[in-house]
């Protein structure tokens, strides 16, 4: 079915509530596992419903934040959904307790019963009011920087629009794009500083009810880690620090000899090439059908995947005003259907949707015919592997996205997936400190990231700049305000998708085979086991970016 014609009925919170009772209810009830497991498929039903009626609400809302209908039922989910995520834990509770789970083990895993139990640690019924502000705090936050309106070349410009300026050739059109881009983020700042500030503490707020010291344990429940840890992922920073950041310095000095420039600008930190970045040719409409016969030339599985998309229109991806920011695929299971959101500009980032979300949405297509709905509920570190892994399993065909320039796009990428990991290894270390000390001051917060960019980013000069030079920069990252401790999973699947890039590189169909056999896997085994099952090393090992680096320096100077 179309998207379009997908009908929407708002939940009705209170019938949910009866039926997911019962539900639970007549689990403690059953008399044998048989029952229990007939139990579960009801559940199934209704938990399909439920979150099918607020995807669809929730991307309408998206797709015209100003839309006064939709604005409303997001209001109306930012309320329930806490209470629909009480009551859902409970059923699972009464799943995880029963005398049957045996046999449920034998029917949905073990992963699920892990993860049945991080939900568990992550929600009570006497932080649901936190829970609701919070929503409320983060639709505030998304709304504050959709409605971006930034004078420039004559026109009004949100902040993906902006980006074709942020990127141009002419360094003096960075220059002022950057500056009227700094601006707006200026004339918000006290908003911006004002919902973080009560987001954390609101955050610490549930933690400390939940009886943590503070967010991160809750943070990591949340985010599901079921197989690892805070020091896993802290012995993961160190190696990044002490390993990979050098060859990211050298990624930006090959840079900066080929634009130029004596010293970096952070203007210049998205820029590669002095006639400008590659920029794919032709409308967004042709991106769409060459990314059609892209996947079709690819595989049969990606074949069928891609002309379902485009023929159940399940794309939102041109650039509009009114448009949140950003992009995602997120899934609608009675159709079978992944949808991607995004904002077409007419950059590289366009190709990137076209990769980085299908990736996405292709293993949400290959696991969604799987009849165990655990199994699809996926930890974001593997899942961030299908679509970063992606970007270079269609490398070949990028000639028909760049033309002339494919080879420039291919430097683009691979220089950019490098400099990447210190960023983004960046923003959870930054984390990690705020929620250790939730009564830091904004002025300190600031001067935190302003001391890790030092650290992981040495390179960057923000000159004189009055918002980005006084460590802002962070305030645009989204994942921030929205979902604590999220980023990290893009740096690990990164370095994964690294592992990918150097193995298709040898023998791309037997690289091939291992990605779709780690996307039919799903989220049926846990995440260090998925990897090794699959031939991937895992990234939290001692002496991990070792071999990595090697091969990725030789790369980057082919």
């Amino acid at each position: 079915m179309k998207f379009r014609d997908m009908p929407y009925e708002r939940v009705d919170y209170d019938r949910a509530e009866r039926e997911i009772r019962a539900l639970t209810d007549r689990v403690e009830d059953a008399k044998s596992p048989e029952e229990v497991w007939e139990v579960h498929q009801e559940y199934y039903r209704v938990y399909r419903d439920v979150a099918d009626a607020m995807t669809i609400a929730h991307i309408r809302y998206d797709a015209d934040v100003t839309d006064e209908f939709y604005q409303k039922e997001r209001e109306y989910y930012d309320e329930i959904d806490p209470k629909l995520s009480n009551l859902m834990t409970a059923y699972q509770r009464a799943i995880y307790e029963s005398p049957y789970r045996p046999y449920l083990e034998e029917k949905i895993g073990k992963v699920a019963f892990v993860s049945i139990e991080n939900a568990m640690k992550s929600v009570d019924e006497s932080i649901i009011g936190l829970m609701q502000e919070e929503n409320a705090l983060k639709t505030e936050y998304n709304r504050l920087i959709a409605s971006a309106q930034i004078p420039f070349d004559g026109q009004v410009l949100n902040l993906s629009l902006m980006r074709p300026y942020l990127t141009a050739s002419d360094r003096g059109v960075r220059r002022e794009a950057w500056k009227a881009y700094s601006g707006y983020f200026q004339s918000v700042a006290q908003k911006l500083d004002d919902l973080y500030d009560r987001l954390v503490k609101n955050r610490t707020a549930q933690a400390k009810a939940l009886g943590y010291e503070n967010y991160i344990q809750l943070g990591y429940y949340r985010m599901n880690r079921n197989s690892y840890g805070r020091k896993d992922v802290e012995n993961f920073r160190r190696q990044v620090k002490e390993v990979f950041v050098p060859l990211a310095e050298e990624v930006h000095e090959k840079r900066r000899r080929r634009l130029g420039l004596g010293k970096l600008s952070y203007i210049d930190n998205e820029v590669y090439f002095p006639q400008g970045n590659p920029d794919p040719v032709g409308t967004p409409e042709e991106i769409l059908k060459t990314g059609q016969r892209m996947y079709g030339e690819l595989s049969e599985e990606t074949r069928e995947f891609f002309d379902f998309m485009m023929e159940n229109e399940l794309f939102d991806v041109f650039g509009r005003k009114t448009k949140k920011q950003g992009g995602y695929m997120t899934y609608l299971y009675n159709y079978g259907s992944p949808f991607i959101f995004a904002n077409f500009n007419g950059t590289s980032g366009d190709v990137d949707v076209i990769t980085h979300e299908c990736g996405h949405a292709f293993q949400g297509y290959l696991s969604g015919k799987d009849p165990v709905l655990e199994h699809s509920d996926i930890t974001m570190e593997t899942a961030e592997i299908h679509s970063m892994s992606m970007e270079f399993f269609t490398d070949p065909w990028m000639k028909d996205f760049f033309g002339e320039r494919a080879q420039d796009f291919l430097a683009l990428q691979l220089e950019d997936a490098i400099k990447f990991v210190p960023y983004g290894t960046m923003v959870d270390e930054f984390q990690h400190i705020v929620y250790e000390n939730p009564e830091m001051t904004p002025e300190e917060r600031r001067a935190v990231w302003s001391r890790l960019e030092k650290e992981y980013m040495p390179h960057l000069d923000y000159e004189d700049d009055p918002f980005f030079s006084k460590g802002g920069f962070w305030q645009k990252q989204q994942h921030i305000y929205n979902t604590p401790f999220y980023y990290i999973d893009y740096v690990l699947a990164q370095t994964c998708a690294f592992q990918y890039k150097i193995w298709m590189d040898d023998d791309y169909r037997a690289a091939w085979d291992s990605y779709l056999k780690l996307c039919r896997l799903s989220a049926s085994g846990f995440y260090p086991d998925m990897l090794r099952q699959v031939g991937l090393k895992v990234p939290f090992e001692d002496g991990y970016f070792v071999e990595i680096v090697q091969k990725m320096r030789e790369k980057v100077r082919e």
